[in-house]
């Protein structure tokens, strides 16, 4: 059995400033795609959650993120993954750190497929929320022969720690499919 790796990333920025209002988030609409053989996964490629204060959580979707497999082979499983850096802002110190133990992951459902094939979410709903302390299962196909897509709108929970100080933090969640 021949296994693929892919994997890209998507940088994402979080703007703290005590005082400041929470603006809308902004996604660019670019997308990087990083084929290999006929297994491959796209993200978007930057997403802006906007600000929040010390001490609160912010929530936004990372933008549709989707596996193409084309391996038509029979039983053309694959499992998608996600992890994150911890983000940081210049400076350097636990101050200006957000750990990855404060992030959580939730894919949710499928926002469409095509081809045969079982998909199942590595997390559903917001109540299954995962810690990006460690990598995760964003989705899986399961079963089924055949080419295949499956996309999906995942969503990133931030909490700032109440010792962050003012600054923009940026980090790196990646996807990888396997």
């Amino acid at each position: 059995m021949l296994w693929t790796l892919v994997s890209v990333a998507s940088a994402v920025m979080v703007t703290v400033l005590p005082g400041a209002a929470e603006p809308a988030a902004s996604h660019t609409g670019e997308r990087v795609a990083q084929p290999s053989g006929m297994l491959s996964i796209t993200v978007p490629a930057a997403v802006n959650f906007g600000a929040t204060f010390p001490g609160s959580s912010i929530s936004r979707q990372l933008g549709e993120v989707q596996v193409s497999d084309r391996r038509s082979g029979q039983n053309t499983a694959w499992t998608a993954a996600v992890a994150a850096t911890d983000f940081t802002t210049p400076g350097g110190g636990a101050a200006r750190q957000i750990s990855r133990s404060q992030f959580s992951y939730w894919s949710g459902p499928a926002t469409r497929t095509s081809g045969p094939g079982t998909r199942v979410p590595g997390q559903a709903t917001s109540g299954q929320a995962q810690s990006l302390t460690v990598p995760r299962t964003a989705f899986a196909k399961t079963s089924g022969s055949g080419n295949n897509t499956t996309a999906w709108q995942p969503t990133l929970v931030v909490a700032v720690p109440t010792t962050a100080v003012g600054g923009t933090y940026t980090g790196t969640v990646t996807h990888s499919v396997a």
